[in-house]
């Protein structure tokens, strides 16, 4: 049966027109739906075989995207029975060299995520081994091979996409035809995979990977992607021409193809980014601002210079004829951007506000700033930080993690060098001793060190709020147990996290609060403090009147900005301002220079940080609004 994933949860834009589509693709709200889905799907594959008395064969995948999906078949074995006495499963790849038991292997992975908590066969178990030696590597490949066909061929493959449009580890230039093989990994393949190996120059740079032949042998193919940084690679797969310098594109080729994708990762598809193009629109407001953006931009002309031949000209005939003419659009469209820009943050005390994006009343504001990492703060909203405190706001900052991991070991050692000469301890001799026996691609951090590196985040963070002359009553370290593993790899959030954040809000009673909406942050630290955040704010809404007046803006960190017409607040800063914001990022030197965390982005994030804040502002200019230096955008959550 082709496209087997149920579809009575309502996808969203499952049954739009698809015209520029050439693989199956359906989209959900959120990638937890999503996975529990397609485990649903697994799990009625494998009784269906076992009804058959045959064995299930199971292609997997590692990575971030397919965890979910792994916890919902642990859940459906504990709690629903779900056996997985027949189930064969061939991992799609792994690093080489790597021994089994590094917590970098995707065998480690495996056992850790499924294997070691389901009832399959431990001979059952096929992981591509990172330990052949090199001369009987070609023939391990094509055992490989053997194994698979021997067992029946792939009943289901499963599969996550890298941003090279790489499917297991078939890099550009794989041939449509290749089968398991060693291949050298792409520069962009191993950056994405630096933070979990704490840094690039511990990245393998070969790898043992099923080929895209014995991909597309599979009867059953579902693709996973989540998140912004996958949306462009998305796009082009599911829309471009057949390439193998995308190699995920030989998947338009076959005939059981499903791409599973969250909102964010479907951003870039013609029929969500610019729906006017595929078919007939319902014009609300919010797609009406975004159709005008997209065509000031597209033709490089101010929104007020769009003529009725500009609308016809591309697509947008429909909304023409709804609103009359261009002037009419262009003015109604021009004023709602305009009211976004906001010098008053808090709210502009004692003035008409039903053209400005917050409420002038009460004037003095009990504001709280969740940062999830102790320099998010300063680094995403800093001149909007500044101008709070000064405008005369009760402001309270919560750091929800210590940010510890991202502190490097020279760092901790530098500091406990002067520890030591300040003051020799037991303890200071054993983070020195620890510090300097730790091996280049060990994980795991001693307490001491963790708690030495937690300080070090902690002291930058006062440093930088007092510069905001921010009393250091109203400076809040969280610290959320989920963080707290002394790895990269968090633990999931629990209850415990979420009553922490339920506290802080209880306590501080905020008429506004801040929060980082930036979920390509690439260690998810951010997408669960906000989960954290939304869920306490969900728990308490019933049972707090204050939360009535509590309104919750969402900014984006140093990886993406909101696009112009999501923004609903703009903050503009002057070069004053700029430099004010600059200083407060300087105090976090622990992050500064040789940052453990910046993707494959090179710039500094003061730096790249001073630039999204320029470009949002030239924008705005762009658009026809007025020219400021820089502008820090925030979004509105209801809740």
């Amino acid at each position: 049966m082709l496209y087997q994933i149920e579809t009575k949860h309502q996808p969203v834009g499952q049954f739009e027109d698809t015209r520029f589509e050439k693989i199956h693709n359906i989209i959900y709200k959120s990638s937890l739906e999503a996975s529990a889905i397609v485990a649903k799907e697994i799990a009625a594959l494998i009784k269906q075989k076992q009804k058959e008395n045959k064995n299930c064969v199971l292609g997997l995948a590692t990575g971030s995207s397919p965890i979910k999906v792994y916890e919902e078949l642990v859940r459906m074995h504990k709690e629903e029975n779900l056996s997985f006495y027949n189930v064969i499963t061939f991992n799609l790849d792994e690093y080489y060299p790597m021994e089994k038991d590094n917590v970098q292997s995707y065998f480690y992975f495996m056992h850790e995520h499924l294997f070691n908590h389901i009832d399959i066969h431990p001979e059952n178990i096929n992981i591509p081994s990172g330990s052949v030696d090199l001369d009987e590597i070609r023939q391990y490949c094509i055992d490989y091979e053997m194994k698979i066909k021997n067992a029946g061929g792939l009943d289901f493959q499963l599969l996550g996409i890298g941003r090279t449009g790489h499917i297991g580890f078939n890099e550009p230039g794989s041939h449509i035809n290749s089968g398991t093989r060693i291949i050298t990994l792409d520069h962009i393949t191993r950056v994405d995979a630096a933070p979990a190996f704490l840094g690039i120059k511990n990245v393998p740079r070969k790898a043992i990977t099923m080929g895209i032949g014995t991909v597309k042998s599979a009867k059953r193919i579902v693709l996973l992607a989540w998140g912004n940084n996958k949306s462009e690679i998305i796009k082009e797969t599911i829309e471009g021409k057949i390439s193998s310098e995308v190699p995920a594109t030989y998947l338009q080729e076959h005939n059981n193809t499903t791409f599973v994708l969250n909102q964010e990762a479907s951003a870039e598809l013609t029929r969500v980014k610019t729906p006017w193009l595929v078919k007939s629109c319902i014009w609300n407001e919010d797609l009406k601002l975004k159709a005008v953006v997209w065509l000031s931009e597209l033709l490089n002309k101010s929104i007020l210079k769009l003529t009725d031949k500009d609308y016809n000209d591309n697509g947008m005939s429909g909304l023409l004829s709804e609103e009359g003419t261009a002037y009419d659009i262009n003015i109604k469209m021009f004023n709602r951007l305009q009211s976004t820009i906001t010098g008053w943050p808090g709210g502009k005390p004692f003035s008409d506000d039903s053209n400005r994006p917050e409420r002038a009343n009460p004037a003095k504001k009990r504001v709280l700033i969740f940062s999830p990492h102790p320099d998010d703060d300063v680094i995403s909203m800093g001149g909007t930080f500044d101008r709070l405190v000064e405008q005369g706001h009760e402001v309270h900052v919560a750091y929800q993690t210590s940010g510890n991991i991202a502190v490097s070991d020279e760092e901790a050692l530098k500091f406990a060098e002067i520890s030591k000469n300040i003051k020799s301890s037991k303890e200071v001799d054993e983070i020195i001793k620890f510090l300097e026996n730790k091996k280049s691609n060990e994980i795991k951090d001693s307490i001491a060190v963790r708690n030495l590196k937690g300080l070090i985040r902690k002291s930058e963070s006062l440093a930088a709020t007092r510069f905001f002359n921010l009393p250091d009553k109203n400076v809040h370290f969280l610290n959320l147990p989920f963080y707290e593993t002394g790895t990269i790899k968090k633990g999931s959030l629990t209850q415990e996290d979420i009553d922490i954040v339920k506290s802080i809000i209880s306590e501080i009673q905020p008429h506004q609060i801040y929060a980082a909406g930036d979920l390509a942050d690439p260690h998810g630290t951010h997408k669960i403090c906000l989960d954290a955040l939304f869920i306490a704010l969900e728990q308490q809404k019933h049972e707090k009147e204050f939360l009535k007046d509590t309104w919750v803006w969402l900014y984006r960190g140093a990886w993406h900005e909101w696009e112009s017409y999501e923004i609903d607040m703009a903050v503009p800063m002057s070069p004053d301002q700029v430099l004010r914001k600059r200083h407060a990022i300087f105090y976090h030197q622990s992050q500064k220079d040789g940052v453990m965390f910046q993707g494959d982005d090179h710039r500094e994030f003061w730096v790249r940080v001073e630039d999204r804040n320029r470009l949002t502002a030239n924008r705005y200019n762009q658009l026809g609004l007025a020219d400021y230096a820089a502008i820090e955008a925030f979004k509105r959550h209801h809740f």
